[in-house]
């Protein structure tokens, strides 16, 4: 039983070592060099910063920013009081 052991053995590592040999004498797949994500990235980014500088964003009217901005504070307001009143039943 011990000498199957060893020739199993010793064939797996036997067929171990050979295909270790194959993959390393197989140059590696030279084809184009990926493409960079950051560089890419960085060319997208730039071309948004032009299509911004190049359109001209007309100025937010300050009496509706305010009138929003009421609006937001009321709706605070009135969640706030809503979770502070105790709960009907108790």
């Amino acid at each position: 039983m011990r000498r199957a052991f060893t020739w199993i053995a010793g064939l797996v590592g036997i067929a171990a070592v050979a295909r270790w040999l194959r993959r390393r004498g197989t140059p590696a797949q030279t084809t184009e060099p990926a493409a960079d994500p950051a560089d890419e990235l960085r060319q997208r980014l730039a071309e948004t910063r032009e299509t911004e500088r190049n359109e001209e964003a007309p100025a937010p009217d300050v009496a509706s920013l305010d009138e929003r901005r009421a609006q937001i504070h009321e709706q605070a307001r009135a969640a706030i009081d809503e979770m502070s009143e105790p709960p009907a039943g108790a």
